[in-house]
């Protein structure tokens, strides 16, 4: 039986549907994968069973995420950003009194849980990841990943099968359950499930969101005591990706399983259960670095200030620059911006998430232009270590570096916030390698656009 669905209201008026099951010392945020109805998973036997054990853990945390399943739909077939998804994890938190929670992602919930664990190390006591992997696309450097091919050929299964049994059938035989293929009751179950989650437009939408995923970058800021689970034979995700994620993290624990079964509530269920409590157990206080996080850094300053001052004279000066602050400051205080420093005519910056960062840093490029004033700004997502109200890191090197390289009213970003924003309204033109002084390698920069 379903446990009690209630509800909570982000900032922004959407409303997020949740449940809450157990008790114990340990709050555990499950973040399940693909499409979610928080009470259609509770008639599936199996998977009851699961989520009946995980609670008697801790206190188990169930959410759909906005636009899916019990939550509030979003108008058309855009679907939110990484970003607005780590915002309603913490909202779901606050509505249910969690400070601090073990999170558990597994399919294409592992990126979110990455995000989320990675940038908010104070409200993540523990990171769980099971059949999941940092990137989804193909590229040259992840052979894992889909190709472009096959996700065509998904994306027209979606818009002719969503929500049949044939489908069903098809993705228990080929990924989802082998060990169940022609179950007549998980297929039904399998079929409806989809139906009551998201429209097959919402659907196509999510699986060309979750292609263009690439959270690599954010493994090495990952500081919490982190288990990654995998079955060796998984068809949809590949072991050796799995591995890739666990090696990526600092300290992470990977168990591998036998089967080919990526439905985690099927095949050897117990023993994942039995590891991920043992874990659990292990790092319950466990002491977690607060002050180094994932963070993007933003560099601006003003183009020709030594031209400005000389021209309009200081008191004149002097009036521009306070009117540049003011409106900086404003733009950082509407998109959740930390000012760092304001040495002369430019700020340093940091966001919680690098859309918010981006379109902050275009709008500063508008504002401050009727005042008769150009700035150039350079993002850079990475690992930064806060010091008081000082932020250190070879991050924030990166993103003064590339503001250096912007022309006037230019915002340019690196390729880490052009891999974090999938799903966003944000298209970015290609700037080139550059060498970067003063830091190894070479960087590929991007020019950002709204």
């Amino acid at each position: 039986m379903s446990p009690k669905t209630k509800y909570a209201k982000a900032p922004d008026g959407v409303h997020l549907a949740y449940q809450v099951v157990g008790e114990g010392p340990t709050d555990i945020v499950f973040v399940m994968g693909w499409t979610t109805n928080i009470e259609a998973m509770w008639r599936e036997p199996a998977l009851e069973a699961f989520l009946t054990r995980l609670s008697s853990m801790g206190r188990l945390i169930l959410f759909d995420r906005r636009g899916l399943g019990l939550s509030d739909r979003i108008a058309g077939d855009v679907l939110p950003t990484l970003e607005t998804r780590m915002d309603d994890v913490r909202v779901v938190m606050d509505a249910v009194g969690s400070t601090r929670a073990a999170v558990m992602g597994v399919s294409e919930g592992g990126p979110l849980s990455i995000l989320f664990a990675a940038t908010h190390p104070d409200r993540t006591s523990s990171l769980v990841l099971f059949g999941t992997m940092a990137r989804f696309g193909w590229a040259e450097d992840f052979p894992w990943g889909q190709t472009d091919a096959r996700l065509r050929e998904e994306l027209d299964r979606i818009d002719r099968l969503w929500g049949t049994e044939e489908l069903a059938a098809r993705e228990l035989r080929e990924w989802a359950a082998p060990s169940a293929a022609g179950d007549a009751r998980l297929i039904a179950w399998l079929a409806d499930y989809p139906r009551s989650a998201a429209s097959p437009g919402a659907a196509m939408t999510l699986t060309r969101m979750n292609h263009d995923l690439d959270v690599r970058d954010a493994l090495s800021a990952v500081h919490v005591p982190t288990l990654v689970l995998g079955r060796r034979e998984d068809r949809d995700f590949d072991i050796a990706a799995t591995r890739q994620l666990a090696a990526g993290i600092r300290g992470a624990e990977l168990i591998e399983f036998p089967g080919d079964d990526h439905f985690f509530w099927m095949g050897d269920a117990e023993g994942l259960l039995v590891a991920i409590e043992g874990f659990l157990r292990r790092v319950r206080d466990a002491e977690v670095e607060l002050d180094r996080m994932l963070a993007t850094v933003v560099f601006t300053d003003v183009v020709g200030s030594t031209e400005h001052a000389a021209r309009v004279g200081d008191r004149v000066w002097s009036q521009m620059l306070a009117q540049h602050h003011e409106r900086i400051r404003a733009l950082l205080g509407r998109f959740r911006g930390r000012e760092i420093d304001t040495a002369g005519d430019g700020f340093l910056a940091t966001f919680d998430g690098p859309i918010r960062a981006a379109r902050c840093a275009l709008e500063a490029t508008d504002a401050v232009r009727d005042v008769g004033l150009e700035i150039r700004a350079g993002l850079h997502t990475g690992e930064v270590e806060f010091a008081g109200d000082a932020v250190r890191g070879i991050a924030v090197h990166v993103g003064a570096r590339i503001a250096a390289l912007a022309g006037p009213s230019e915002v340019l970003a690196s390729s880490t916030v052009r891999d974090l924003v999938a799903g966003s309204s944000l298209t970015f033109d290609d700037a080139g390698e550059h060498e970067l002084k003063g830091v190894p390698g070479s960087w590929h920069v991007y020019r950002v656009k709204g």
